[in-house]
């Protein structure tokens, strides 16, 4: 911006010692007196294009307006959020025999408050990590957390953890997410809804280190994380800055309504992702390091598709809300290494995710 600031000055420099030029060959024609309204009546123009000018880098200084949304946190501070998690995984197998590391079909509906603490920042040259706990709030066997609809649920069989089981973990510089501790001890609908949830909230890690400007694009790639019989699986990110729009978390009520909070509204840039699942390996042999520790061989093929809608706030970088709609397709054929008890699976698995930000609780009320 400051060479074409400059590059604009210059020749707005330029144009004033043409116009001196211009003022002062055609007073050399006139007398004294009349030399003053000419030079007047140049200076007003000259006055009126260096307003132009200046209104034209002022306007393109808005359009390269970048903004950072890394989460600007502290140590000690709490924030919670309301997480729904809906998949539903059928299969269809085709074998004489049972086949090890077979994939399991699967529906689950998962949902609750996770309320995280952050134990420790670092900031070096403008990139942020932090060290935090998250941990799944008990819910009031009266509060029921309901989703569109969702059915009441049956009390008698809602799963509690009693012992209030935390997950530490690190989000890098980098924005990976490391040093996980204490998910394998969550109900298996917990571990996904942390996952769920991690990833949404460290998706401002991965976007230009240099900011963004509304209307902005970039591209993003990353492996599938989910184990799978086909390796070299990746989803290629397409993503936008749409637009500002305002937002405001959330509250729940003691029915587990959700209503927007009474805070004032805040300001939340839109991003809107697309993204596709790619198969790097070959269709004839796809098969993963573990399953070749297990003398196992896959090949196959596997797609996907994907979309993510995220609001995160211009002042505090927290994701306010965020949805996601995934739908995944797979053909493989998982054998022994010599090709003997060959078995054929049809996997199809949808998923829907939402992130709310929460601001009040019925577990934080007097």
């Amino acid at each position: 911006m400051d060479q074409k600031f400059r590059w604009k000055r210059l020749a707005f420099g330029s144009l004033r010692i043409d116009l001196q030029i211009f003022e002062w060959s055609a007073c050399a024609e006139r007398s004294p007196e009349s030399r003053v309204p000419v030079a007047d009546a140049m200076r007003s123009k000259l006055q009126r294009t260096a307003g132009l000018l200046l209104l034209a880098v002022a306007t393109l200084c808005a359009g390269d307006k970048r903004i950072n949304l890394i989460p600007k946190l502290q140590p000690r501070q709490t924030i919670t959020y309301l997480i729904r998690f809906q998949s539903d995984k059928t299969i269809k197998t085709e074998s004489k025999v049972v086949a090890p590391m077979a994939p399991d079909a699967a529906q689950i509906d998962a949902h609750g408050l996770l309320r995280v603490e952050i134990l420790d920042v670092q900031e070096i040259g403008g990139k942020v990590g932090i060290h935090a706990r998250a941990q799944f709030l008990t819910l009031d066997t009266a509060v029921w957390v309901k989703g569109p609809g969702d059915k009441k649920p049956d009390w008698d069989k809602q799963r509690v953890d009693p012992n209030g089981k935390s997950i530490e973990f690190t989000i890098s510089l980098d924005g990976s997410v490391n040093n996980v501790k204490g998910l394998d001890s969550l109900f298996p609908d917990q571990q996904q809804a942390w996952q769920q949830w991690v990833a949404r909230f460290a998706l401002a890690w991965t976007l230009p280190a240099i900011g963004m400007k509304s209307g902005e694009k970039w591209k993003s790639e990353q492996a599938e994380q989910a184990g799978a019989p086909i390796a070299g699986l990746n989803w290629a990110r397409e993503s936008v800055y749409v637009r500002d729009e305002p937002c405001q978390a959330s509250q729940l009520s003691i029915m587990g309504d959700v209503s927007a909070s009474n805070g004032p509204p805040e300001t939340c840039a839109v991003l809107l992702t697309l993204a596709k699942l790619k198969q790097n390996s070959s269709s004839k042999d796809t098969t993963p390091e573990d399953f070749k520790l297990r003398e196992l061989r896959t090949m196959g093929t596997a797609k996907g598709t994907g979309e993510i809608i995220t609001y995160i706030s211009v002042k505090s970088g927290l994701v306010v809300r965020a949805t996601e709609e995934t739908s995944q397709f797979m053909d493989v054929v998982v054998a022994k290494a010599d090709g003997s008890n060959r078995v054929h699976y049809n996997v199809d698995a949808k998923s829907h995710a939402e992130v709310l930000l929460v601001t009040e609780t019925p577990l934080n009320r007097p």
